[in-house]
């Protein structure tokens, strides 16, 4: 049995989706049960539902064979996995935004920037490459009131369709990394369970490719 983390919330349907259309069924509703764990109705697979952020833990540490995350959420663990496949769903970009007129990731008020997001591994990463000074202010949601309240000089943060950032008078300085979700396989299972991982992984980019050609 293949045991698959899927991530709770709103990116739990288009994965039982994206299951279902690979011939992945469970024997319950799975998108509206407390429960957190099933099993498919040919008994071949386990799903459990775990918070997005600790899909990758789940996968590296062996407790699921596989699992179904942002590449966003990957990123920011560190995780050591294999992502042998991008499922062409839950599309977005993680990006560097300031109020609307900056033209540069750096503040102008001081040598360090101070960089308000949820993704401190991401922010730190990047600032590093382009040699920027970043102080990481911490937060875990309204990143976008940061700029206006003085807290910070810049935000990252995960940008779908920009919506958010312009109502609040924010824009769009650099995009990191473009973002959708991706197969995650733990490395061991990848070696012990090869034959089920990879007929999984085929069966899904079957899905994939199918659903690019329409």
């Amino acid at each position: 049995m293949l045991v698959i983390a899927l991530c709770k919330g709103r990116s739990l349907e288009p994965s039982l989706a994206t299951l279902a259309q690979a011939g992945i069924r469970f024997k319950e509703d799975v998108a509206n049960s407390r429960k957190l764990i099933f099993d498919s109705e040919d008994g071949r697979f386990r799903a459990v539902l775990v918070k997005p952020a600790d899909v990758p833990t789940y996968v590296e540490y062996g407790a699921a064979d596989v699992g179904i995350a942002g590449r966003d959420v990957v990123m920011e663990s560190g995780a050591d996995i294999l992502q042998p496949l991008d499922l062409n769903f839950g599309h977005c970009k993680i990006a560097v935004a300031g109020p609307k007129g900056a033209r540069s990731i750096d503040g102008t008020d001081h040598p360090t920037v101070r960089v308000a997001t949820k993704y401190p591994r991401i922010t730190l990463d990047y600032y590093n490459a382009h040699g920027i000074p970043v102080e990481i202010i911490p937060l875990s949601g309204s990143i976008e009131l940061a700029p206006l309240m003085g807290l910070a000089d810049r935000i990252v943060d995960v940008v779908e369709t920009g919506r958010t950032l312009k109502e609040n008078g924010l824009e769009v300085v650099a995009v990191i990394a473009q973002i959708s979700a991706r197969l995650l396989v733990n490395r061991a299972s990848y070696q012990t369970k090869r034959q089920d991982v990879l007929g999984l992984a085929h069966a899904l980019e079957k899905v994939v490719q199918c659903e690019s050609s329409t």
